[in-house]
């Protein structure tokens, strides 16, 4: 599907980096990008978003390139969006909408489909309400009335009552998770979670330490199931339960962070998080603050952390590991691709183990709160 770009510098972040990842993300979805619309504003235009001068060069574009679709860097409201759809006379999608697409495409469990669905059934109720208001004035007809209501009423009841069935199915899924988890915390397994930005490498480096087989590829949103394994880690702490979760990525859809928040409990309840990093990324610092803005937002923040510095071998890097004032282990340098490194992880996971252990066998020597300090600082070294 050929599509046009939109993306307008606000003065806020990276604006080319975020271009490029719109571009990565359209590609995830299946359109071909043709070609890139830029703009700057100090604020949003009410009607169009852009602006009537804008939206005029956009639509020049279209028919020029005989483009299918129109994607926007930002969320939309819904009166944009079918103001620029008259002017425009293609589809337009924005980013949330855009995500979504992506979601469905990749939820590869009954859970994440349940999920996914939750989320595009939450965001076109938004749509629903505002957008379709002229069908209200309607007095009937064929295909606008129900038994007795309008057809924007009709649409209204059913969205809600299928939002009510799949959020009665998650929070019973959510119940099995925690029954699960409850086993796993019965014989004390230490638990590990992987978390970074989507594309940083993290379902690769799963591969790497379980011999798993989850899919991975260079995409955005890859994996968006979470998957557990046991990992064995020699004598002194036996086996580990690692985790791989969905990718974080910039302005993470609200609808996500609320729809995913069963799978990423595993995140919420792990005894420590490996924060993946892509070491070869020029905006890697931004990324990592993007993810633990969503870990903030889903409770996950006092956990402790190490920093995975991944893909050393595209960055020229090295495979070491660097301490904090603390003397613990705050990132590790390695590439999951070649291997390089990964001794190193195992050691840092072990040692981690070891001192989860040491602070449930001695409470009262304060070992928790140090620790805890220890990696959540270790993300902003």
């Amino acid at each position: 599907m050929r599509a046009a770009l939109v993306g307008v510098d606000f003065g806020q972040g990276d604006f080319a980096a975020s271009i490029e990842e719109l571009m990565l993300l359209a590609r995830s979805a299946g359109a071909e990008p043709v070609i890139t619309v830029t703009g700057k504003r100090s604020a949003p235009d009410a009607a169009y978003f852009v602006g009537s001068g804008k939206a005029d060069e956009i639509g020049h574009a279209v028919q020029d390139n005989k483009l299918e679709i129109v994607i926007f860097n930002h969320a939309l409201s819904p009166a944009q969006q079918r103001n620029l759809e008259k002017r425009l006379n293609v589809r337009v999608l924005d980013r949330t909408s855009l995500i979504l697409d992506i979601f469905a495409q990749r939820a590869q469990s009954h859970e994440g489909k349940l999920q996914v669905e939750l989320a595009q059934l939450q965001h076109l109720a938004t749509r629903l309400i505002r957008g379709w208001t002229h069908l209200e004035r309607q007095k009937g007809g064929i295909g606008l009335r129900g038994p007795g209501e309008t057809q924007l009423e009709t649409d209204r009841r059913l969205i809600g009552e299928r939002v009510k069935m799949l959020r009665s199915r998650l929070a019973k899924l959510r119940k099995q998770h925690e029954t699960q988890r409850r086993s796993r915390g019965r014989s004390q397994t230490f638990s590990v979670s992987l978390v970074g930005y989507t594309n940083a490498g993290k379902s690769t480096l799963f591969n790497s330490m379980t011999k798993a087989g989850v899919y991975a590829a260079d995409q955005l949103f890859a994996t968006l199931d979470t998957t557990s394994r046991r990992v064995y880690m020699g004598e002194e702490v036996g086996n580990i339960v690692l985790s791989d979760t969905v990718g974080f990525v910039r302005e993470l859809p609200h609808q996500l962070v609320a729809a995913f928040r069963a799978t990423l409990e595993e995140t919420i309840h792990a005894d420590l998080l490996l924060h993946v990093v892509d070491a070869a990324s020029p905006v890697r610092m931004e990324q990592i603050e993007q993810v633990n803005i969503v870990l903030k937002e889903i409770g996950a923040d006092h956990i402790p952390q190490i920093l995975v510095w991944n893909k050393i071998d595209a960055a020229g890097m090295e495979p070491a590991v660097e301490r904090d004032e603390y003397d613990k282990i705050s990132r590790v340098f390695l590439s999951a691709r070649t291997g390089q490194g990964l001794d190193l992880l195992r050691a840092a996971i072990s040692e981690a183990a070891l001192d989860a252990q040491e602070a449930a066998l001695h409470p009262k020597e304060d070992v928790v709160p140090d620790s805890i300090s220890t990696f959540t600082h270790a993300g902003t070294h």
